[in-house]
């Protein structure tokens, strides 16, 4: 009881960073439409915002397993905190100049915080408690993430969607007065970015004045050397990190052109598309709890698998049907969503040790699939001029995770 007692208000604040990532990454959803039309982009061009994102992932996950290594999970959330921080307050300057470009680097330097803090709060949330229920803990956690998807795009739509041009009076302004409004619209991202970059370097305070049980260690600690690639011996970690990949690839290809995807394959405008976005994320919240409650009685890599076949089905219906009921398929594909982020982490890092750092990582790494998928998205829904035809790529991402979850997920590892 008193190890629980000790645990509760740690978790409660690894659970927040949850939501605060959640919450970054759901406006850029919002972002998406807004830059495209503030710079006049194509599909492809605009997808560039999830490439800054999660590039960012791959290049900063092996950086931030160090400084876990060396530093402890403490000093990597605050640093991650104040990287985040940093990011949101570039959006300013990005406004200001009216630059594409600085939107990007702005966002890569969000994701490098973004980075950092998933490669410590994930397994932290994992270990954190009982090792039995390290999967439900995970979803648990996971599922603020989920509340935060269900707002950030409501929030955000009316923040800065609502305060635009319509294209009919675009078309009506001269060459000059058409950049002004446009650099009107750019500015529409300052206010919410600057009010989450105050909120970050709060949390982070909190974080330095709270202690927080150290988890790694133990009887791992002293154990024999481990480096990256001895981590890569693990079969199952493996297998999760190509998982992971496809998942976040499908994740962030259904979640960022959503409003792309809606507005075109059902007829809806842009508010009430995002407003169906947040039907999405209140989607993916009732799924991490109903998911995390399943997995009590049932084994988490069997209902991940039920969950992939069942978003192979509702890709094909996205994929051929039309009006609103696309748009009721992509909300349910979110729904079965819900569990696969976590359940594949907690799955891949299972007995890992002393290469959990490192695993948890690799892992991270592989969120790189929400910088490489979305394009092959957006260059198939171009080249045909038909975006439910980019749902092809989400299809494939839940075949692979259906054979991790039937297969892959095994834990066969090196004995040394």
């Amino acid at each position: 009881m008193k190890n629980k007692n000790n645990y509760l208000f740690p978790f409660i604040l690894i659970t927040s960073l949850f939501f605060l990532w959640g919450f970054a990454h759901n406006l850029d959803p919002i972002l998406i439409p807004h830059l495209k039309k503030s710079f006049t982009l194509t599909t492809t061009q605009s997808t560039l915002i999830d490439s800054a994102v999660f590039a960012a992932y791959f290049l900063m996950a092996l950086p931030a397993g160090f400084i876990m290594k060396k530093f402890g999970y403490k000093i990597g959330i605050i640093s991650g905190l104040v990287l985040f921080s940093i990011g949101c307050f570039l959006f300013l300057p990005a406004a200001d100049n009216q630059s594409y470009n600085f939107f990007l680097i702005a966002l890569f330097i969000i994701a490098c915080g973004l980075t950092i803090l998933e490669t410590a709060a994930n397994p932290y949330a994992a270990a954190l408690g009982d090792p039995a229920t390290s999967t439900q803990r995970l979803n648990l956690a996971q599922s603020f993430n989920g509340l935060a998807a269900a707002l950030a795009p409501i929030i955000g739509a009316r923040i800065i969607l609502t305060k635009g041009y319509s294209d009919a009076e675009l078309n009506t302004m001269t060459a000059t007065a058409k950049k002004i409004a446009l650099a009107s619209e750019a500015a529409t991202v300052k206010m919410p970015y600057t009010v989450l970059g105050i909120l970050l370097l709060v949390v982070a305070v909190l974080f330095a004045l709270t202690h927080l049980p150290k988890i790694q260690g133990g009887e791992h600690e002293v154990s024999s050397s481990k480096n990256i690639f001895h981590a890569f011996k693990h079969k199952h970690l493996s297998w999760a990190v190509a998982a992971q990949f496809f998942y976040v690839g499908a994740q962030v290809s259904v979640f960022s052109l959503f409003i792309l995807y809606a507005t075109q394959s059902a007829s809806v405008t842009q508010v009430q598309a995002a407003d169906f976005l947040g039907a999405c994320g209140v989607a993916f919240l009732i799924g991490r709890f109903l998911g995390t409650v399943a997995m009590k009685f049932i084994q988490p890599n069997k209902l991940l698998a039920l969950y992939a076949l069942i978003n192979i089905l509702l890709s094909v219906v996205a994929i051929t049907a039309h009006g609103m009921i696309t748009v009721y398929a992509v909300i349910g594909i979110c729904f079965f969503m819900s569990i696969m982020f976590p359940t594949i982490f907690a799955l891949g890092i299972k007995d890992l040790k002393a290469d959990t750092e490192y695993g948890s990582s690799l892992i991270i790494m592989s969120i790189v699939g929400g910088a490489i998928l979305p394009r092959f998205f957006g260059l198939i829904s171009d080249a045909a001029n038909n975006i439910q035809l980019g749902y092809i790529v989400p299809l494939v991402c839940f075949a692979v995770i259906l054979l991790f979850g039937l297969k892959g997920y095994k834990v066969s590892d090196s004995k040394n």
